[in-house]
């Protein structure tokens, strides 16, 4: 499925929203395209635009400061690129290193992204009683990091080719 990334009026970048979200944006008149996918358009009776890749709000939103990125299940599996913390195989599930039964918590440094095979030879024992080891480190990602995340950009993953988007004077 294909994301789009949302700005600010003032070109600052506020979060990614489906293809179909973005496309009710431009035709709502709340959002311009700033960059669209090369040689992809939406076509309907009365529509014919160019599929969003970059949209910026025509209006300003203000966005309360945030320090820290929320956890969630799906932020572990796409900070971990839904690779298995323990075996590097393709995660389906997340695993908390010290088990909830034991105090371990939901945040981002207790849990990794997991194998359903993994994550039942685990059980509910921390890593070092179970006998296996962490291939990666689970770590906090920043707010802009999440944002790249789930744009698929975090880490060694090139950057799109988007234009140098200047702010107008």
């Amino acid at each position: 499925m294909r994301q789009t990334l949302v700005l600010n009026a003032s070109f600052e970048p506020l979060s990614t929203v489906s293809l179909r979200r973005a496309v009710v944006l431009v035709m709502q008149r709340k959002a311009e395209v700033e960059q669209a996918y090369p040689g992809l358009r939406v076509r309907a009776v009365s529509v014919d635009l160019p599929v969003p890749q970059v949209i910026r709000l025509r209006r300003y939103v203000q966005v309360p400061f945030r320090q820290r990125a929320s956890w969630s299940r799906r932020g572990v599996l796409v900070r971990d690129r839904h690779r298995c913390a323990y075996c590097g195989g393709r995660a389906t599930t997340i695993d908390h290193i010290v088990p909830r039964s034991r105090g371990g918590g939901d945040t981002w440094l207790n849990t990794v992204a997991a194998c359903a095979r993994d994550n039942h030879r685990k059980a509910d024992r921390t890593p070092a009683q179970a006998g296996m080891r962490l291939v990666v480190q689970p770590f906090e990602p920043t707010p802009a990091e999440t944002l790249l995340l789930a744009l698929g950009l975090g880490g060694d993953a090139a950057l799109p080719e988007w234009p140098r988007l200047s702010q107008p004077a």
